[in-house]
C-alpha cells in the first residue's frame, strides 16, 4: 500500500531556515551561504521522508517565503513598482515582494484559508508580461532525483492561483482574474515540459478553492484549464490535492470529470461527508489520495479509526487505487518530538508532529497492506528533530483543544508551563 505526504515544514528542526534568512536580511552571509542551508533542509527532508518509507514524497514545497509568492516568480507576476525587467527572479526581487524595501512596500499578505498561515496575494492584469522567471520546480526536482530520492513536484494549480488574486493597481475591482487563464497556462505548459524532460513521473497541483462554494462559471474554468493542459500532461500521473474542508458536490463531480487527472486528494479529516461523495460515486481506474492523518493538531492519529475508514475505501477504488495521505500539507504543525527529552513520556505518547505524522502515515500504509504490527509499534519513532518551543508558542491553529481528553489538556499546560 502506497503513502504520500501532501508537504512537509520548511522552516527546519532547530528553525535553520529562520536563522539563515534573517542572517542574510542583516547583510551578515551571502546568498550562497543561504542556498547552502536551504539545500541542507531539502536534502533532509526528503532523505527522511524516504527513509520512513514514503513512496511519493513532494518537491518544490520547500520556500524561502511563500509558495504562491513562488508561483508569482514562476509566473513573473512581478508589480511594476519592484523595477524588475526580466531574467531568472533573484532574491532581491523575490524579498521586495515579500517584504518591501525602503523605497517601495511589499505586496499583501492575507490568511491561507482559515489557518494560521499567511501567503503573498498576487496583484494581476491584462497588462503584466507574464514569462517563466523563475525555474525553481523543475531545478528542486532535480536536486532531488541527485539525491537518489524521485520525487512529486508540487505546484500550485492555475485556477485557484488566480482566484486566490486580486486586481493590480489601477485594474478595476470587477475585472475577471480568469480571464487570465490563457496567459499563464503556457508558463504552466513549459514547466510541465521541463519536468517530463527531466524524468518527472508525477506532478501535483494544490487547487484547495475547489472546496470553496464557487459559481458555476469559476467551477468551468478547472474544466477549461486542465482540458487545455491535456496534451502537455499527457505521459504523467496528475494528482489533484483539495484540502481544509468537505468539496462541494459539484465541485467534486468538475473534478473527477477531469480527463488529464489520475488521481485525486481529499482532506478526509475535516471533509467527512467527502467520504460518501467518494463511497457512491468514484471514477474508475482513478487513484485515491486519501488524507486521513490530520496535519493541524499535534495530537497522535486514532490509526485504528483511520484505518477503519481507509478499508472501507478500499473496497471502493480497490488496493491498487489507495493511497494514504495527510489532510494537507504538514506545514501547518511543528517539525518534531525527538529533541523534546524534558517533555513527560506519558503527554510525549499523546503528541504527534509532522515527523510523527510522516510515520502514522506510512504505519498505516503497512497496517492496510496486512502489516498489522505497525499499529501497535509505530511510536517507536526514527531519528527526527523539535517541537517544544512550537508548543509553548501555539495557537488554536496548531492544537484543538476541543478534541483532548480535559485531564490530558492540564497535565499538557502544566508541563509546557515548566519548560518556560
Amino acid at each position: 500500500m502506497a503513502s504520500h505526504i501532501v508537504g512537509y515544514p520548511r522552516m527546519g528542526p532547530k528553525r535553520e531556515l529562520k536563522f539563515a534568512l534573517e542572517s542574510f536580511w542583516d547583510g551578515k552571509s551571502s546568498a550562497d551561504d543561504l542556498k547552502k542551508v536551504a539545500a541542507g533542509l531539502r536534502s533532509s527532508i526528503w532523505g527522511q521522508m524516504a527513509a520512513a518509507g514514503i513512496k511519493y514524497i513532494p518537491s518544490n514545497t520547500f520556500s524561502y517565503y511563500d509558495q504562491v509568492l513562488d508561483t508569482t516568480a514562476m509566473l513573473g507576476a512581478v508589480p511594476t513598482r519592484y523595477g524588475w525587467h526580466g531574467g531568472e527572479i533573484g532574491f532581491d526581487t523575490y524579498f521586495s515582494m515579500a517584504r518591501g524595501s525602503a523605497s517601495v512596500p511589499p505586496m499583501e499578505m492575507t490568511k491561507w484559508f482559515d489557518t494560521n498561515y499567511h501567503f503573498i496575494v498576487p496583484e494581476l492584469g491584462p497588462e503584466v508580461n507574464y514569462s517563466y522567471a523563475s525555474h525553481k520546480a523543475v531545478d528542486e526536482y532535480k536536486e532531488a532525483k541527485a539525491l537518489g530520492v524521485d520525487t512529486v513536484p508540487v505546484l500550485i494549480g492555475p485556477v485557484s492561483y488566480l482566484l486566490l488574486s486580486k486586481p493590480a493597481e489601477g485594474i478595476e475591482k470587477s475585472f475577471s482574474l480568469l480571464s487570465l487563464l490563457g496567459k499563464i497556462l503556457p508558463i504552466y505548459k513549459e514547466v510541465i515540459s521541463e519536468l517530463k524532460a527531466a524524468g518527472a513521473s508525477w506532478i501535483q497541483f494544490d487547487e484547495p478553492t475547489l472546496v470553496l462554494d464557487l459559481e458555476s462559471h469559476k467551477l468551468q474554468a478547472f474544466s477549461g484549464a486542465y482540458a487545455e493542459l491535456e496534451s502537455t500532461l499527457s505521459g504523467l500521473n496528475v494528482l489533484i490535492e483539495t484540502y481544509f474542508a468537505d468539496i462541494p458536490v459539484e465541485a467534486y463531480k468538475t473534478l473527477t470529470a477531469l480527463k488529464s487527472v489520475t488521481s485525486f486528494g481529499f482532506d478526509l479529516v475535516r471533509g467527512t461527508k467527502t467520504i460518501d461523495l467518494i463511497k457512491s460515486d468514484f471514477p474508475k481506474g482513478k487513484y485515491l489520495f486519501a488524507g486521513v492523518v490530520d496535519r493541524r493538531n499535534i495530537w497522535a492519529n486514532d490509526l485504528t479509526a483511520s484505518l477503519s475508514v481507509l478499508t472501507d475505501l478500499q473496497a471502493v477504488v480497490g488496493e491498487d487505487k489507495l493511497v494514504v495521505s495527510t489532510s494537507c500539507s504538514l506545514l501547518h504543525t511543528a517539525v518534531d518530538l525527538v529533541n523534546e527529552t524534558k517533555l513527560d513520556q506519558e503527554i510525549k505518547s499523546w503528541l504527534a508532529v509532522a515527523a510523527q505524522k510522516v510515520v502514522e502515515v506510512n504505519a498505516l500504509a503497512k497496517a492496510l497492506a496486512g502489516q498489522k504490527d505497525e499499529i501497535h509499534t509505530h511510536m517507536c519513532y526514527s531519528n527526527f528533530n523539535d517541537i517544544i518551543h512550537s508548543i509553548i508558542n501555539v495557537d488554536a491553529d496548531v492544537i484543538t483543544i476541543e478534541n483532548s481528553h480535559s485531564e490530558g489538556v492540564k497535565l499538557l499546560r502544566t508541563q509546557l508551563a515548566s519548560a518556560k
